[in-house]
């Protein structure tokens, strides 16, 4: 029985480089931890994409709104269409766990969109648009609304929408009819933490915020009770060592295709931390934090065997590879970087199994 194989997406700003391909997908060779460049797809700005639950479409940010693509069978992406959000480029773009809504989270203009998903894949009409507000002292980076991560619930019950101007998560119930949104519930971050991304365990029971200016990893449990949710922070953790260098941010935030670890890297200190998941009371044991022998990982992941991994370095231009060994908390530089103009995002997707 051979391996099962894979492609990896890994989506790119445009601006700058001239570049008219914001999309590369490659094929990845699991044995040896590396991608091979199997196709360009010409997007502007595609700063962010993810895959459909049902597997069959890949939706990217682009700057005129969110395109929608059929994966073909050999993980090819065949253009559907494209859906405006009517406002700035967003940063994050996912889908509901039936594949009935699209959330794309605006950084720049503050603005959640909502839209709905037609039965072909393709992206249909807004169902709703929440500008977010709020000014503090500091009318800069932070105490102004910037909407970095929308994602649902496994239970599919509640949007969580993380602004990391304003330091907190909002919290929806989605009408799974109309597509619009009601406010049930504000996580509260530490003040100028700056939560940047989520993911939710398994089961669905803990839920993982990323803070980009602590560099810091909060844990919650999530459970519902008489139709409301409820979240009980229950753990934090550094994304740095003692020893990091200064002015570092946080950036990624990657469950691994087993759910048994969680990955995050660090922009300024240019490192990648892994953490083991305990699956019963969802604590993090960090196993290791290392550098990246790039400049400003924007994005890190496991390959789906947890037995390599790889950076996106979007100051340097590259992507970095490794040999894992999480026993022994090690990584060790495997082969060399590639060159990619101002990567983003990194999504790995099974094809086939012989």
């Amino acid at each position: 029985m051979g391996q099962d194989k894979y492609v990896a997406y890994v989506s790119a700003y445009t601006t700058g480089d001239r570049s008219e391909q914001g999309i590369t997908v490659y094929d990845v060779d699991m044995q040896k931890g590396r991608f091979t460049e199997k196709e360009k797809i010409k997007i502007t700005n595609s700063s962010y994409v993810t895959i459909s639950h049902n597997k069959r479409y890949l939706y990217s940010i682009t700057d005129f709104g969110v395109e929608s693509y059929r994966i073909k069978e050999d993980g090819g992406l065949q253009v559907i269409n494209m859906g405006s959000i009517n406002g700035m480029r967003g940063c994050y773009v996912s889908t509901d766990y039936e594949d009935k809504y699209i959330f794309v989270a605006g950084y720049h203009d503050g603005k959640l969109t909502v839209l709905r998903i037609n039965d072909d894949g393709s992206v249909g009409e807004i169902t709703e648009e929440i500008y977010y507000k709020g000014l503090g002292i500091v009318a800069e980076r932070n105490f102004r609304p910037h909407i970095s991560c929308a994602k649902m619930t496994r239970d599919n019950h509640y949007l969580c929408v993380a602004d990391l101007g304003m330091d907190h998560t909002n919290v929806y119930r989605l009408d799974h009819v109309s597509g619009k949104l009601k406010l049930v519930d504000v996580i509260r971050s530490d003040l100028e933490s700056a939560p940047r991304h989520l993911k939710f365990s398994k089961d669905g029971k803990f839920l993982y915020i990323v803070h980009e200016l602590k560099n810091c990893i909060d844990v919650y449990t999530y459970k519902e009770e008489k139709d409301n949710p409820f979240f009980e922070k229950i753990q934090s953790v550094s994304t740095l060592n003692n020893y990091h260098a200064g002015g570092s941010t946080a950036s990624a935030l990657n469950l691994s295709d087993d759910f048994r670890y969680l990955c995050s890297s660090n922009a300024g200190d240019n490192s990648a931390a892994i953490y083991k998941i305990d699956e019963k009371t969802g604590l993090l044991t960090k196993l290791l934090c290392l550098p990246v022998s790039g400049e400003y990982p924007k994005d890190v992941a496991l390959f789906p065997d947890n037995k390599h991994l790889v950076s996106l370095n979007q100051d340097s231009g590259t992507l970095t590879f490794f040999t894992t060994d999480l026993e022994k908390g090690l990584l060790v530089m495997n082969g060399p970087e590639m060159k990619v103009a101002q990567p983003n995002c990194v999504i790995f997707h099974k094809v086939s199994g012989n």
